[in-house]
C-alpha cells in the first residue's frame, strides 16, 4: 500500500471513489508478501497487484462491489486443485486479502502516513479488520504522535502501545485483541503461526503496516559501474547515494537513478553518516586512497553487505592494506570483494545484476544455486517467521474460497 499511496490520495482528494484490497496474511508459497495491494478507481482504473495475476481479477470484481455496498471484506483464496479454472493462488498457498472503500477517514491517515514516510521518519498504519465488535476505523501512528482511531477508544490504548513497539520493523502482522472484564484491552497476540481466530470469535483483529525508512545503498566512486549499482539499487528499493571526492564525475546528471549525490571523501562521508543493520555499501573506486579508508570504516560498523569492486589481484593487495591498518580478521571476512555471484559478467550493467544477485541471495540467507538443481522451498529461509509473512485467517463469517469456485469470486 505505501508504494501506491500517493496515486490513491490523489484520486480520493479529487473526489473519486476507491477501494483499496491488502493481502493481510500468506501462508505457504504465493507470489506476492503480505502488504501488496491493489487500488481500484470507480471507473474501473486499476493499480497494484495483490497476486501476481491468479486471483487479480475476482479481487478486482470484489473491489466493485465493495465500492457500490460500502462493506468492507475479508476474503481467502487458496489452491484451487479441483478446477483448472476455479479461483485459486497456483502456486500452492493461501492468502487473505481485506477489501474496503477508501473514506475521508482513511485518507486523512494514509496522507499523514505518506508525509511521515516521505520525511524518512517510521510510521504504522493500523487497522481494523471486519468481523469484530469492536470499531473499523484506521490509525496512523509514529513515535511522537498518531492520526486516527480505530473506533474504539479502548482498544486505541493497546493498538497504539502495540504499533509504537513495532516502529523500527518494515513489514506486516495481524494481532488480535481479547478484553478483560473492564474492557480493557492488552497488548495483541500475534498470529502469525496459528490458524486464526476461533471459530465465531468477535475479538477485534488489527492488521499493522510498519512503514520503516527504506534501507540506504552507500556507493563510493563515480564511474559507469556505480551508475549501473544505483539504477539496480533503485529497483530493489533502497535510497541510494553516490559519494565521490571528484567533483567533475559527481554530478547528478550522471547518476539520475540516485537519491544524493554527494563530493566528498569516502570515509569522511561514511564517518559522518547514520547507518544501520539493513545499509549496504559498495566501494567501486579501484583507488587505494579512497578504497581503503572508507572500508576500514564500513567494516566496523554492524551493516548489512560491505561490497567492493576489482580483480583478484586488486583484492590481494586491498586486503594486506586493510589488515595493516587494523582491520581484524573477522571483520574481513566480512568483506564481499570482489563483489557480486560467478555469472560471467563484463558490462557495468552484468556487474550490477551480479552484485544485486548476490545482494538478495545474503540477505535471505540462501545458496545462490539455480532452484532447478534444488528440491526445497522456493521462498527464502524464514518467509513464514517473518512478520505478517503468515497471519490469521479471515474470521468467520467472511468469505472463505479454499479450493473452490463461486459465482461471485471467478476469475476472467
Amino acid at each position: 500500500m505505501r508504494d501506491l499511496a500517493p496515486r490513491l490520495l490523489e484520486w480520493q482528494a479529487a473526489g473519486a471513489r476507491c477501494a483499496l484490497a491488502s493481502v493481510v496474511a500468506v501462508r505457504g508459497s504465493a507470489p506476492q508478501r503480505t502488504g501488496a495491494a491493489l487500488c481500484v478507481h470507480e471507473d474501473g482504473t486499476a493499480l497494484g497487484s495483490v497476486s501476481g495475476g491468479c486471483v487479480e481479477g475476482a479481487v478486482y470484481d470484489l473491489a466493485r462491489e465493495v465500492l457500490d455496498s460500502g462493506q468492507a471484506r475479508c476474503v481467502s483464496f487458496g489452491y484451487a486443485d479441483d478446477d483448472a479454472f476455479a479461483v485459486g493462488v497456483m502456486c500452492g498457498g493461501e492468502i487473505d486479502v481485506l477489501v474496503q472503500a477508501v473514506d475521508h477517514g482513511t485518507a486523512r491517515v494514509l496522507a499523514a502516513a505518506h508525509l511521515a514516510a516521505a520525511a524518512r521518519r517510521p510510521v504504522v498504519v493500523a487497522r481494523v479488520l471486519p468481523g469484530a465488535d469492536a470499531g473499523a476505523g484506521s490509525v496512523a501512528v509514529w513515535q511522537d504522535g498518531h492520526l486516527g482511531s480505530t473506533g474504539d477508544s479502548a482498544l486505541d490504548i493497546a493498538v497504539l502501545a502495540d504499533a509504537r513497539r513495532l516502529l523500527d520493523r518494515d513489514g506486516t502482522t495481524v494481532r488480535t485483541y481479547e478484553a478483560d472484564a473492564s474492557r480493557r484491552y492488552e497488548a495483541g497476540a500475534d498470529r502469525s503461526h496459528d490458524a486464526g481466530a476461533p471459530n465465531g470469535s468477535r475479538a477485534p483483529r488489527v492488521l499493522f503496516e510498519s512503514w520503516a525508512p527504506p534501507p540506504r545503498l552507500l556507493v563510493f566512486g563515480a564511474n559507469a559501474h556505480a551508475a549501473a549499482v544505483s539504477r539496480i539499487g533503485a529497483l530493489l528499493g533502497y535510497h541510494v547515494t553516490v559519494c565521490d571526492a571528484r567533483a567533475p564525475f559527481t554530478t547528478p546528471e550522471r547518476f539520475p537513478d540516485a537519491d544524493e549525490v554527494v563530493v566528498d571523501w569516502p570515509h569522511r562521508y561514511l564517518a559522518a553518516t547514520r547507518t544501520d543493520h539493513r545499509t549496504v555499501v559498495c566501494v567501486m573506486t579501484h583507488d587505494a586512497k579512497f578504497d581503503v579508508p572508507v572500508l576500514t570504516e564500513a567494516l566496523g560498523r554492524p551493516l548489512a553487505y560491505v561490497g567492493a569492486l576489482g580483480s583478484r589481484r586488486v583484492q590481494a593487495r586491498r586486503r594486506e592494506d586493510l589488515a595493516a591498518a587494523g582491520v581484524s580478521p573477522d571483520a574481513l571476512a566480512r568483506l564481499h570483494a570482489p563483489l557480486g555471484l560467478d555469472l560471467g559478467a563484463s558490462t557495468p550493467e552484468e556487474t550490477a545484476v551480479s552484485f544485486a544477485a548476490e545482494l538478495v541471495a545474503v540477505r535471505s540467507g540462501r545458496t545462490a544455486r539455480p532452484l532447478s538443481l534444488l528440491n526445497g522451498p522456493i521462498q527464502p529461509a524464514g518467509a513464514a517467521d517473518r512478520p505478517g509473512a503468515a497471519g490469521a485467517r479471515c474470521a468467520a463469517g467472511t468469505d472463505p474460497v479454499r479450493g473452490r469456485t463461486t459465482a461471485a469470486l471467478r476469475a476472467h
